[in-house]
């Protein structure tokens, strides 16, 4: 993949402890474009990579914005971007890519969104605002400073009722998942981005709807690594066998044997080291392939699952 040279423009403070930072072509030259719901992949120091959605207007190519939290359990990514960069310093990023887009010709688009998972529906807005699509939001955060984005959804809106806003320092109720699913028109597509306790009640409200109505982004995977171990991984392109041990994931394993593979979110969430599965069953962990992909066992994400059985042959 060609990576990003990015020059990071400014950084603006968007909500109690969210910063966005706002990216240019480090030439100057246009950024390529990109779809409502994309996120770009920054490359951090000390091999951090990390996901971030596309808050901007998908009109424009002048410039990338992303919203960061920090969050003080993290991995150390959302620390960095909070406390290092400044303005005019350069990070390398993929282009922008979409696991979680929108559907354009919905009758309406509804979304639910819990703390920084608001970022991607900025951009889902304005696109529904230019197609003349209407949309409605559910959006709960911890108190009205730690929400971001308002003003500028407000302005998106396009009518009063299009945005409900929900507290919980002013006691205001999680949002009635069941309610939202049950109230919604025929053909509407719902959307979900939040912490995994939002996602797990979207998921469970949702499961009498087409899956190709329900869209979901999560921030964290749903399930454990697999580190089991106890068996042994074939590179069928060199035939070569490297054991999996108790402790390890398949992608430690296959780092430490020299094996060049893409990676970044290590979760199982965004896709990247989706590699395909010529002889064995996987132990699926991840949250990106459906559930038919995961019965047909012919992709298995390595930074998160494992082999059920005692071999497994990846097409590396």
């Amino acid at each position: 993949m060609n990576m990003l040279d990015l020059r990071l423009r400014c950084l603006r403070e968007e909500a109690e402890g969210i910063v966005s930072c706002e990216f240019v072509a480090a030439g100057g030259a246009p950024l390529p474009p990109f779809t409502a719901g994309a996120h770009i992949d920054l490359h951090l120091p000390d091999k951090m990579v990390r996901s971030y959605s596309l808050v901007a207007d998908p009109g424009g190519r002048d410039r990338y914005v992303v919203a960061v939290d920090r969050a003080p359990d993290g991995r150390g990514g959302s620390r960095w971007m909070h406390t290092v960069p400044r303005p005019g310093d350069r990070i390398a990023s993929t282009p922008p890519i979409n696991d979680f887009p929108l559907y354009e010709d919905a009758p309406l688009s509804i979304f639910i969104a819990g703390g920084i998972g608001i970022t991607p529906f900025v951009a889902m807005a304005a696109r529904l605002n230019t197609l003349g699509r209407p949309w409605r939001l559910h959006y709960s955060a911890r108190s009205p400073q730690r929400a971001a984005y308002v003003r500028t959804l407000r302005d998106l809106a396009q009518d009063d009722g299009a945005i409900q806003l929900r507290f919980s320092s002013e006691g205001g109720a999680r949002p009635d998942l069941a309610a939202i699913v049950r109230d919604a028109p025929p053909g509407s597509h719902l959307y979900c981005c939040g912490p995994g306790g939002m996602i797990d009640g979207f998921v469970a409200a949702t499961a009498g709807l087409p899956p190709q109505r329900v869209h979901m982004e999560r921030f964290t995977a749903s399930q454990a690594a697999s580190t089991d171990g106890g068996y042994e991984v074939v590179l069928a392109r060199s035939g070569r066998a490297v054991a999996v041990h108790a402790g390890r994931t398949l992608l430690d394993t296959l780092l430490e044997a020299g094996v060049e593979i893409q990676y970044s979110c290590s979760q199982g969430i965004c896709g990247t080291c989706c590699t395909p599965v010529l002889e064995g069953c996987p132990d699926h962990r991840d949250d990106y392939l459906t559930a038919e992909e995961k019965a047909a066992n012919r992709s298995i994400m390595v930074c998160c699952s494992g082999s059920r059985t005692a071999r497994l042959v990846l097409d590396l």
